[in-house]
């Protein structure tokens, strides 16, 4: 780019353009109007009564909630469990979304608007200025109308009072229930279990694999088995990947040589940084990738971390082959699957 050709005139145009700045007028607050419940008592007494009903929404919400925490049950099976959470959710709905509409609302018509500006000072301000500022405070309040409404006042008080309860029932409702965390040590992967494909149950031959494959797996069950409620939790412990890699690049401690049957190995889906499922699978890499937070394991390497905030390899379930081909587990998982809990050595 080349030099202007008067440099001079270039500083005088500078020079022009910051008097101009220093000259620029202010252009002060913007008129304010007057909204409808400002002008007319009765849009006020409206707006009061429309703030007032959507508190007792969050009444209504807080208390359904709690009934449908003691009156809806799950029985054991997928639909009341559904049905369950169903409630509470809109319960907690209703019961958030009045007190936030009614803010909102109350806000926007019955509370003071008008703007105001101060200029800037030090960050600590003056004892008289910190005397100012809570009077403003309370002339917000006073501004608010709450102290002259009484039925908005009672609405607000009693929603914000009682919205806790449907955090604090529940959780005062699980003191004493149970604590047994030996349930999280084992599943219920036994000698001789076959596994079975996810979701079908078709039962999987050594034979059914090539290299490359994966296969998602659960423990072969009675079919009315898998229609209770206790199998799906226990299932959500079980999950297994099945992948089968070329037998000369799988890395194995002596003591697992075993656990693997002709490049054929089987690893707990449950991340070890916080139990999402980890399902994604690169073939050239052998990586197995978590799509929560990126965790990575090196199925070649006994599903050690290779990458991401899991700080423990997935545990590896052992299999062998039956004598009709199924392959089976030789026994549960060596270590507790998922992430880590209290009392957990490893």
């Amino acid at each position: 780019m080349s030099e202007p050709k008067n440099p001079e005139n270039a500083v005088d145009v500078a020079g022009t353009g910051a008097s101009e700045l220093d000259r620029f007028p202010d252009p002060g607050m913007h008129e304010h109007k007057l909204r409808m419940a400002d002008k007319d008592p009765k849009a006020a007494k409206r707006a009061e009564a429309q703030v007032v009903i959507l508190f007792v929404i969050s009444i209504v919400g807080t208390i359904g909630m709690l009934i449908a925490y003691f009156a809806i049950r799950p029985e054991g099976t997928t639909a009341s469990v559904r049905n369950a959470n169903l409630a509470l959710g809109l319960g907690m709905f209703f019961a958030l979304m009045g007190i936030g509409l009614a803010a909102v609302h109350w806000a926007k018509t019955l509370m003071s608007d008008h703007e105001k500006s101060e200029d800037r000072h030090a960050q600590r301000s003056a004892d008289d200025v910190r005397e100012a500022a809570v009077a403003v405070l309370k002339e917000g309040a006073a501004d608010s109308g709450i102290a002259r409404r009484p039925v908005l006042q009672g609405a607000v008080v009693t929603a914000l009072a009682l919205f806790p309860l449907t955090i604090v029932v529940p959780l005062i409702s699980s003191v004493g229930g149970d604590w047994d965390i030996s349930k999280f040590k084992h599943t219920i992967w036994k000698p001789g279990t076959r596994l079975a494909i996810d979701p079908t149950g078709r039962l999987i031959k050594a034979s059914d694999l090539t290299i490359g494959s994966v296969v998602h797996v659960i423990p072969d069950v009675p079919a009315e088995e898998r229609r209770s409620h206790h199998w799906i939790a226990e299932k959500a412990k079980a999950i297994v990947l099945l992948v089968r890699l070329d037998p000369a690049i799988l890395k194995e401690t002596e003591e697992r040589k075993s656990w693997s049957y002709d490049g054929i190995v089987a690893y707990s889906k449950i991340c070890t940084h916080v139990g999402c499922p980890v399902a994604l699978y690169e073939q050239q890499t052998h990586h197995l990738l978590c799509p929560c937070h990126q965790s990575t394991f090196d199925v070649a390497d006994g599903a050690k971390v290779v990458f991401g905030p899991a700080k423990r390899p997935l545990p590896q379930l052992p299999i062998m082959v039956d004598d009709e081909g199924y392959l089976v587990a030789q026994d549960d998982f060596d270590e507790p699957v998922g992430p880590s809990y209290w009392e957990r050595l490893k």
